[in-house]
């Protein structure tokens, strides 16, 4: 049962991967069990984040109640995108690896995915960078995760 709870934790945005494998070092599961849970729940709303949200956006962005907003999500992650771009060049899969990977508020699948698709950078180079970037964020929080637990059971 706590695995499936990590496995639905990691696929909520923001939370992801980030707020699971804590969860699962908090409650002394088996870390590498974890790790490989957490990271199939990260990344099984990627495709559809990539292949759907940017045709929700459009969609909505002439509708009555939301369509400003959406409006505002698309030019924003366009303008964000074309400025990535072009401080990235050519190094955009790399940007979009570290993007995910480093731990940090408002990055993660999630958010990375949406703006490779807003990006068009091509389905399987996203996923590949935002699978890297998972693997390396996993990696980040395991290991910190482990280190303060072990800290504080130090402690007391």
């Amino acid at each position: 049962m706590q695995y499936l709870i990590i496995f639905l934790i990691s696929m909520v945005p923001i939370v992801e991967l980030r707020g699971a494998i804590p969860v699962a070092v908090a409650n002394n599961l088996n870390i590498f069990v974890s790790y490989i849970i957490c990271i199939v729940g990260n990344m099984i709303p990627v495709p559809f984040i990539y292949l759907f949200a940017r045709k929700i956006l459009v969609w909505g962005s002439d509708k009555k109640v939301i369509g400003r907003f959406f409006k505002f999500c698309l030019e924003k992650g366009e303008k964000g995108g074309k400025k990535l771009e072009e401080k990235a060049g050519r190094g955009l899969f790399f940007a979009l690896l570290l993007f995910v990977g480093i731990p940090l508020p408002g990055t993660g699948a999630w958010t990375g995915t949406l703006a490779a698709s807003i990006l068009d950078m091509g389905f399987k180079r996203s996923v590949l960078a935002v699978m890297l970037g998972v693997l390396l964020a996993g990696i980040i929080m395991g290991t910190g995760s482990m280190l303060v637990a072990m800290g504080i059971s130090s402690i007391f």
